[in-house]
């Protein structure tokens, strides 16, 4: 056969939905005839903008598939991973514009692969946050598996922080705490990334870094164990290594926080911290976090607080990092603001012995008091987290109260003490508060539960003690203060 001619390739465009009449009449009539070369019509096309590059493409090869998924008509390919590729793409009816993550056909013919690909989708629609991607819809059909997602105007951040080389402590510090509070919000519903590269952040045309492929790491390991399948992404071997050095189970969100250092370290020296290497036995091998030079070496003129930052976020003993991204969601924010206070040049530069390299580093020193606040509440959050603050708290937030007793299980120095409120949790938070006490590991801990006007006969439910106490709502910020403060001060023989 020999090559088609300009009108057959408008037809084809036309049979697949790519044109309709009216633009095909538009097309014809600016060249006058249809005896032209091919050449010809996908210039008018392309400059028209009736087709994109990737669909002209996609065309002259005479591919048939691939245009649409769904309801979207794909305009091009945004970045391809190691078990789906990103498009944009646009509803045909309504024009909105998405990004489409759409597994590929190698993985989508057998049930267990695709099957946990959807799955990890409806998860992530779990998700909503303004430093996380939103995920709108998953779809599942006989052929293609899929996720509609919100397109972000921007680019990721490996290519940010390429363009750019490094960046300046203050634009650095602004978008680890977007990656802290989105990673946070995952915390609170229970989930870690497993995944966290800078290619898995993306940074809006604002400037916001933006969280993406929650929990995908699932499908990686999961793929790893399938002899059929290529090597996972690196990145999931790194976990691995992490866990396997600490000795901490897969899904401990304080190794998201070790891999938001090393993000936070390459976007202030342009240099990641880990030695790259395709070599599977090298990056499992534990010296390379060992191996690590410290910030302040790489990059003197660091400001002092920032390398702190980066050095605790880093220490590979998960016990001196920290515990929760809310802490350094927290500490990103106060060193943000004196970089904001303080003029450049009299940033202070990362010297002498006390920012020394992340295993050895002094940790800064925590409040002498933390709290943890077991409410589903945004606003009432919000109010906990100021009121207790101006007290000197340290302030960790779940709306989860079986996530709270199990961070606690976990490390029973979380918090000095916990809150539970049932105003809006109802009856899970006196059972959350109950199970508290009975737990050896928890018991110790001073316990408050909250209850609203219309819950007070529920106090008879709730197992109390001296350093276990149900407190009426409404309550000022200063009796609960005065109420936490004696609980701590009491002896700590019964629950």
């Amino acid at each position: 056969m020999g090559h088609p001619t300009a009108e057959q390739v408008a037809q084809r465009a036309f049979d697949l939905e790519l044109l309709n009449e009216r633009q095909l009449r538009q097309v014809w009539a600016e060249l006058g005839s249809r005896n032209v070369k091919v050449k010809e019509l996908l210039q008018v096309l392309l400059r028209r903008e009736f087709l994109t590059n990737y669909q002209v493409e996609r065309l002259v090869k005479g591919e048939r598939s691939g245009f649409f998924y769904g309801d979207y008509k794909v305009l091009y390919l945004v970045g391809t991973g190691s078990f789906a590729r990103v498009f944009r793409a646009v509803h045909r009816e309504t024009g909105q514009v998405v990004a489409l993550k759409v597994l590929r056909s190698r993985y989508s013919e057998k049930p267990e692969q695709y099957s946990l690909f959807i799955r990890e989708g409806q998860v992530g629609m779990k998700l909503r946050h303004p430093n996380i991607v939103p995920i709108h819809d998953v779809v599942s059909t006989k052929r293609n598996h899929f996720f509609v997602m919100e397109f972000i105007e921007g680019r990721n951040l490996r290519e940010f922080v390429k363009v750019r080389r490094k960046l300046p402590p203050l634009e650095a510090v602004r978008l680890a705490a977007d990656i802290a509070a989105g990673l946070q919000h995952a915390f609170e519903h229970g989930l870690t990334h497993r995944d966290l590269k800078m290619s898995n952040v993306l940074v809006s045309s604002r400037g916001q870094a933006k969280l993406v492929d929650f929990g995908l790491a699932a499908m990686d390991e999961a793929l790893a164990a399938d002899a059929s399948v290529d090597q996972p992404n690196a990145r999931t071997i790194d976990y691995a290594a992490l866990e396997r050095a600490t000795g901490v189970r897969r899904d401990d969100t304080r190794s998201d926080i070790y891999f938001l250092g090393c993000i936070f370290y390459h976007m202030l020296t342009g240099v990641p911290p880990l030695s790259e290497s395709r070599d599977r036995l090298h990056r499992l091998n534990k010296s390379r976090f060992l191996q690590v030079t410290s910030i302040q070496e790489m990059d003197p003129t660091i400001p002092h607080s920032v390398a702190i930052l980066v050095n605790r976020a880093m220490a590979l003993d998960p016990g001196r990092r920290y515990q929760a991204p809310a802490e350094m969601f927290d500490d990103l924010q106060n060193v943000a603001k004196r970089l904001e206070e303080q003029p450049p040049a009299e940033a202070e530069a990362a010297t002498g012995p006390a920012a020394a390299a992340p295993e050895s580093a002094p940790v800064p020193a925590a409040p002498e008091r933390k709290v943890m606040v077991v409410e589903s509440n945004v606003e009432m959050q919000n109010i906990f987290r100021s009121g207790f603050r101006k007290a000197g708290y340290r302030v960790l937030l779940t709306s989860d109260p079986k996530r709270a007793i199990q961070r606690f299980r976990q490390d029973a120095t979380v918090a000095d003490c916990v809150i539970f409120n049932a105003q809006e949790l109802g009856e899970a938070a006196i059972d959350g508060f109950n199970q508290f006490g009975k737990d050896p590991k928890t018991n110790f801990v001073p316990a408050v539960l909250l209850l609203d006007e219309h819950q007070r006969g529920w106090k008879k439910q709730a197992e109390l003690g001296p350093r276990r106490v149900a407190l009426g709502m409404p309550i000022t910020m200063k009796k609960l203060r005065i109420a936490l403060a004696k609980l701590v001060a009491a002896p700590a023989g019964s629950p």
